[in-house]
């Protein structure tokens, strides 16, 4: 069985006429019955009801067009990637990746594997916040970019292909009473202050926090101006009672005992996606590298 068979016969069931079927792939009336023919005794079965008046699928055609429709498929899919991926390692030896806080040792991870993927590719890493990532990923001046939270696509230059979850830890004082149990129940800090982050510099955190604080019954206390990370955390770790959320790979590398890192009964995650211009190769090798070889089908 050869493409050439499939892709004659798949012309002609959808045309239903060997004339017009040849038009359509540039052949010759007698080269696409030959091709159908030898299909046709290859597969031992009559796929066309043949007349003077009319070409029919029999019913062993009807069966078997879905079949040819999906090898041709694909054959399209193979030849799609196989461009994307020579495009990829065809351009310029530079990924300008636009990176996000809290990714720990995932990135450690990432770029190790694209490394061993593209060895000749040098992988400069951007932060900037959301609005200026994808800025600069519309404008050419990154070729990809990390961005957490449901992004609504409306801008029609730009695709977002999910990649993981991000999960997100309780952080709060290792001398408060709720750090001695192993997990907590939002509800649980209705009396401590929150410390968080402004929503215009990250609304997908922020309105993620709230609205789980809302379905636990609450409106978190506001809690002293939030600066950076390092800031809040070493003001949790002095023992003043409050609260703030953390990214567990973030948690997992900082070493500060006098702060307890705990996971939310009900959890939190956000979503993270890899942000590239739809008029671009898809970034495979990369694509691959964030979720350990399992393609994405968007």
């Amino acid at each position: 069985m050869e493409l050439r068979q499939l892709r004659c016969f798949v012309a002609v069931a959808e045309e239903l006429h060997f004339g017009r079927a040849a038009e359509k792939l540039l052949l010759g009336q007698p080269a696409v019955s030959q091709q159908v023919r030898r299909l046709e005794r290859e597969l031992r079965v009559e796929l066309f009801d043949r007349s003077p008046r009319h070409v029919r699928l029999t019913p062993a055609g009807e069966r078997f067009l879905p079949a040819a429709r999906d090898v041709l498929s694909a054959e399209d899919a193979a030849r799609t990637l196989a461009a994307d991926l020579a495009a990829e390692l065809a351009a310029p030896a530079v990924l300008r990746l636009g990176t996000i806080t809290g990714l720990g040792e995932r990135l450690d991870l990432i770029l190790d594997t694209y490394r061993r993927q593209a060895p000749d590719v040098r992988v400069e890493l951007h932060a900037a916040p959301v609005r200026e990532r994808l800025a600069r990923l519309a404008d050419g001046r990154l070729d990809a970019g990390f961005v957490r939270g449901a992004v609504a696509e409306d801008d029609p230059g730009l695709r977002f292909i999910p990649v993981w979850q991000d999960e997100l830890v309780i952080a709060l004082p290792a001398r408060h009473p709720l750090a001695a149990q192993p997990d907590l129940d939002l509800g649980e800090l209705a009396e401590l202050p929150l410390q968080l982050t402004e929503r215009r510099n990250h609304p997908a955190l922020v309105d993620l926090v709230m609205d789980a604080c809302a379905q636990a019954g609450f409106r978190p206390l506001p809690g002293p101006p939030h600066s950076t990370l390092q800031d809040t955390l070493a003001s949790i770790g002095s023992g003043t009672p409050m609260w703030t959320v953390v990214y567990a790979a973030n948690a997992r590398m900082t070493n500060a005992h006098r702060i307890a890192f705990r996971p939310c009964r009900t959890p939190l995650a956000l979503p993270t996606s890899i942000a590239v211009r739809r008029s671009a190769p898809l970034p495979r090798l990369l694509l691959e590298a964030c979720t350990g070889g399992r393609r994405s089908r968007r």
